[in-house]
């Protein structure tokens, strides 16, 4: 039976060293002949990431032990770190990207000995990066986007696709340059079935890759260099996110050019084109990070694909039927990672009440079942939020989506009369979204009593073009707007505590939570604010002020120079410090090149002095985003402790000092 407790002061099994634990998930699927292959977390070992691969007796083993970590820093945000392949005696080779000094290694994991490099060393520390690499076996080389850091501004690089030999030693590698640097931006390269043939996506400044992104092609000469250069499709306003092979050396692709990410063909030889399958769903999202795969083509010339409007399904195009059939089973949502072996599809797969686990479909008679990194409930899943998917009205009648999700603890309820504490949650990006998925964070936090509300604000992918167009020159406005709407409309039918609201998010959601405090159109409806790695003056995030990829990113999302400054001054956190009246926490990362300190340290300066209860908490040793458990912790109790202070009810054992 369920007792009266104060809303925010529920005890709770789940703790934030549970929090630290979930942090991540699997990530990279991919198949190493029969094998599948993939990367882990460990955040209990400084973040690191693990190369997995599961054996013939479903065991899943580790490639590679600690310090290695499996990860890279193209764009600052990383992507595909790893390739695999099937030499002729049949034993697996590897080539992979490690964290610490950027560079590419080659592994034989069957044959004993350790990893080498094979790429050079960088001139200055991670200079020289790699990602979305593949092997070509018959030149025995490994193919890959490649990152150059020419001089010591975050701006100083070019990228290109190149190819690295496997037999010698790094230190005297040759690099063979497949691409000249005329795009600033590439995806890694897919090589034909016959390998003749190269195909990959590139695009250049102002575009960012869900604006404008162009499909490109090569025939691949005898010595390996490629001829024949050209676009076949893409550019003039249509976004590409992803592109494969099919066995009969035709291009499958997605592109929005029908306002949805849908699946598209073309023979790149002939120019003959048409579209796989139409529909008012997304096939595809934004390409935060490279090597994203939302669409596998399978044995038979099915095609299996994660897809929805507003959530990710998995669904098997039947190439026959011409249609698309939902794969049974449990889970909600469908992670942009999967995998194809044959007929058996492997993805990263979710519900409400589990965390993303490694599924393998059986696309010919449709059975699912999990294979790796299976959820564990660490604490009975009755303590787990449930979400209610909703649409709010916002400004000028505008849908604004969300998931609400109510304070929910089988062993306590709130007191009769009293109406919770909610916290508005924003998603990064902006160009993002955020999945209804269980997540031991906000878990924490809902199973104490405080209700969360994650809002898919104008600008959110998962809704057309249209939907995430609605940010453009418009960051800072219809973000705040429609988080505020939302939180008024918890508050006006009763959901939510109207003097007991809190919004929080981190990077582009740090900016929209600072904004929010400083904006006219959120004035009165936040009692604090949680800030994490924030952008916080839209002039500085341009050029040198952030990094290479997100450089040009904030002319689409307030204005072109022209008129980015007077926008700015109107809209940044840091210019209207003096109309910040309710507490806030400030969390930084001390290694972010993304959303640098220097931006956190300015906020903290301008409001000195001011009488605004504030907290900052630095943490060294990480970048844009938390890896660390110690970090996790630390970030999580602190939240907890302001929300505390602020709504007045008994918090963690933990001090949280606010200064004025």
């Amino acid at each position: 039976m369920s007792k009266q407790s104060p809303y925010g002061a529920w005890e709770s099994p789940i703790t934030a060293a549970m929090v630290a634990a979930a942090d991540g998930r699997p990530g990279h699927l991919g198949a190493v002949g029969g094998e599948l292959w993939w990367t882990e977390p460990r955040p209990e070992e400084s973040g690191r990431r693990a190369l997995m691969r599961r054996t013939e007796d479903g065991t899943a083993v580790s490639v590679l032990p600690p310090p290695w970590n499996v990860r890279n820093r193209v764009h600052e945000y990383g992507g595909r770190p790893w390739a695999g392949a099937i030499l002729e005696d049949g034993s697996p080779i590897v080539v992979f990207t490690n964290f610490d000094d950027q560079r590419l290694y080659v592994f034989e994991p069957d044959k004993g000995g350790e990893p080498r490099p094979v790429s050079p060393a960088p001139e200055r520390p991670g200079g020289l990066r790699w990602c979305d690499p593949v092997i070509d076996l018959e030149r025995f080389e490994a193919w890959a986007v490649m990152e150059q850091h020419t001089g010591p501004e975050p701006t100083e690089v070019r990228r290109v696709l190149a190819a690295v030999g496997l037999t010698g030693r790094g230190e005297a590698a040759a690099v063979r340059e497949l691409t000249d640097d005329a795009y600033r931006f590439l995806t890694g390269p897919k090589l034909s079935p016959d390998g003749g043939s190269v195909a990959w996506i590139a695009w250049n400044h102002p575009h960012m890759p869900w604006d404008e992104t162009e499909l490109r092609v090569a025939e691949v000469t005898g010595d390996g260099s490629l001829a024949e250069v050209r676009t076949v499709a893409g550019g003039e306003g249509e976004a590409i996110a992803q592109v494969e092979w099919s066995r009969d050396s035709t291009l499958v692709f997605t592109g929005d050019r029908t306002g949805w990410w849908n699946l598209h063909w073309i023979d790149p030889f002939t120019g003959e084109s048409g579209t796989v399958h139409e529909a008012e769903e997304e096939f595809a999202g934004p390409m935060w990070d490279l090597g994203k795969r939302w669409f596998q083509i399978l044995a038979s010339g099915d095609i299996a694909a994660v897809h929805g409007k507003g959530e990710g399904r998995l669904g098997v195009f039947d190439a026959w039927d011409r249609k698309m059939n939902l794969v049974d089973g449990p889970w909600t949502e469908w992670a942009p990672g999967i995998a194809a072996v044959g007929d058996r599809v492997y993805g990263l797969a979710a519900t409400p009440h589990t965390g993303y686990e490694v599924v393998e479909v059986d696309a010919v008679n449709g059975t699912a079942r999990v294979v790796a990194a299976a959820n564990e409930d660490l604490v009975d899943p009755a303590y787990y939020p449930v979400p209610e998917d909703r649409t709010f009205t916002g400004p000028d009648g505008r849908e604004i989506h969300a998931h609400v999700y109510p304070p929910l603890n089988p062993d306590h309820e709130g007191p009769e009369g009293e109406l919770p504490p909610y916290a508005v949650w924003v998603h990064g990006g902006p160009t993002s979204h955020v999945r209804a998925v269980l997540d031991m964070e906000l878990a924490y936090f809902t199973s104490r009593g405080i209700g969360v509300v994650e809002v898919n604000y104008g600008g959110s992918t998962g809704y057309g073009r249209e939907y995430r167009e609605r940010l453009r020159e418009r960051w800072g406005e219809v973000d705040v707007e429609d988080c505020a709407a939302v939180a008024r409309a918890l508050a006006a039918e009763g959901a939510a505590d109207p003097a007991r609201i809190a919004i929080r998010g981190g990077s582009a959601g740090g900016w929209t939570a600072a904004a929010s405090l400083t904006s006219p159109a959120a004035r009165g409806v936040y009692a604090c604010a949680v800030v994490k790695y924030p952008i916080l003056d839209l002039s500085g995030w341009t050029g040198n002020g952030t990094h290479d990829f997100e450089s040009q990113y904030v002319y689409s999302l307030v204005g072109g120079p022209e008129v980015l400054e007077e926008r700015s001054l109107l809209r940044s956190p840091v210019h209207h410090a003096d109309r910040i009246e309710v507490p806030f926490l400030l969390l930084q990362g001390l290694d972010d090149e993304v959303c640098p300190p220097e931006q956190a340290e300015r906020l903290l300066r301008a409001v000195a002095g001011r009488g605004v209860p504030h907290a900052y908490r630095a943490y060294e040793g990480e970048q844009h985003g938390f890896r660390r458990d110690a970090t996790v912790i630390d970030a999580v109790l602190a939240e907890h402790a302001l929300y505390a202070q602020v709504f007045a009810f008994p918090g963690p054992d933990f001090e949280l000092e606010l200064k004025p």
